[in-house]
């Protein structure tokens, strides 16, 4: 399954905002143009899913509320609204649709109310609210049926699938200083309990999936040689280990608040990408990693789906870095967002655009200028 369009109203940034989306999609853009808000719209609609402590209150909650969660140049018409189609393919006809809609109350206990939500399947209706029980009972309509098991029976495909969704944007001084930085985050987005999923995972699955790793790390990191997972003797800690081939035979394994930052991320990210098949969120992949790597981010995901024979898995990556878009990526792939005194819009490559991939320029010569801000030379400080 894949999402094949997103349709936004006055969401964060977005006053208006209608894109497809591909199995790879690269979200380019300025600072604040809102990359992060867009990838979260997908985590939205996973903590709606929730089958504990998640729902529309809960995830609007923990977002500020829907002041800060609405667009700042919504007026009049003060809705929120998702649009999702989902498909078996980029190109068929979408197999699922699903659309919510909510605004506060207003007045009283200040209650988000749902104002719309359709799913079909296949283009017939399987829910559409608000139907005659809501209007029995206005409360009902303070929670999806997207959250409830027994309202979601008919389009329960749709909960699962965005309920499986994993976002990555793992910070290396979070998992370097755990007993610092104190509990771990519910879903975990900053990658703090790594070592923990690892712990989770069982012995058989952990060591194939680090051995990859490790493989992958061997022509990545200079004189690299071995990767391996161990539980501390004393507190039963979960903790990575690495040695090197110029450092001597015994006693020289380095432990995970010892390696790089780079090498940190890089094993999130090739760890998220092994775990399982579901809609996958990137955050700036590129940090702390050489060029060189950042280069082949793309075709390493695709090797890695290929073994994993999940090649059919979506990836969405937000990025600024001119290595990850050298590769002749498509160009209907890019989402560019630009921001205006009406929020921000977002596009894909125009028919001259397309051209000019197509003749064989790259992404990063043809649409990353196009992202960035406008009289960089003054920047300073007066």
């Amino acid at each position: 399954m894949l999402i094949t369009k997103l349709t936004l109203k006055n969401w964060r940034n977005f006053k208006r905002l209608e894109v497809p989306m591909q199995n790879r999609t690269y979200i380019i853009g300025a600072n604040a143009s809102g990359k992060s808000n867009l990838l979260d719209v997908f985590r939205f609609l996973r903590d709606v899913c929730k089958p504990a402590g998640g729902g529309l209150q809960k995830a609007i909650e923990d977002r500020g509320g829907i002041k800060k969660l609405r667009c700042l140049q919504a007026r009049s018409d003060i809705e929120v609204k998702i649009d999702i189609e989902i498909s078996d393919e980029v190109g068929e006809a979408p197999v699922w649709e699903y659309s919510l809609g909510f605004k506060g109350e207003g007045t009283g206990a200040q209650r988000i109310f749902v104002t719309r939500e359709v799913a079909k399947y296949k283009g017939q209706i399987v829910l559409n609210r608000p139907d005659k029980d809501d209007a029995g009972d206005k409360v009902r309509l303070t929670q999806t049926a997207l959250e409830q098991i027994n309202a979601n029976k008919k389009f329960r495909d749709v909960a699962d699938f965005f309920g499986s969704t994993t976002y990555l944007h793992l910070v290396p001084q979070l998992l370097k200083y755990a007993d610092i930085s104190g509990r771990i985050l519910e879903d975990d987005p900053f990658g703090q309990g790594l070592l923990q999923r690892i712990s989770k995972t069982p012995g058989r699955s952990r060591d194939a999936k680090l051995r990859r790793i490790q493989a992958a790390l061997e022509v990545a990191v200079p004189q690299f040689k071995e990767l391996k997972f161990e539980l501390d003797k004393v507190d039963g800690t979960p903790h990575l280990m690495a040695s090197y081939q110029h450092w001597r035979n015994y006693g020289a394994w380095q432990r995970e608040d010892q390696f790089s930052d780079g090498t940190l991320r890089l094993i999130g990210l090739l760890w998220m990408l092994q775990e399982n098949n579901s809609l996958l969120l990137l955050e700036e992949p590129e940090l702390s990693l050489n060029d060189s790597i950042v280069t082949h981010i793309p075709l390493m995901v695709d090797r890695i789906l290929r073994k994993q024979k999940a090649l059919g898995r979506q990836v969405i990556i937000t990025t600024h870095s001119e290595a990850l878009l050298k590769n002749p990526i498509d160009g209907n792939s890019i989402i560019l967002l630009q921001t205006g005194a009406d929020g921000t819009i977002a596009r894909v490559p125009d028919e001259v655009e397309t051209q000019l991939m197509g003749a064989g320029l790259t992404p990063a010569e043809i649409m990353l200028p196009k992202a960035r801000p406008n009289d960089l030379d003054q920047l300073g400080l007066l």
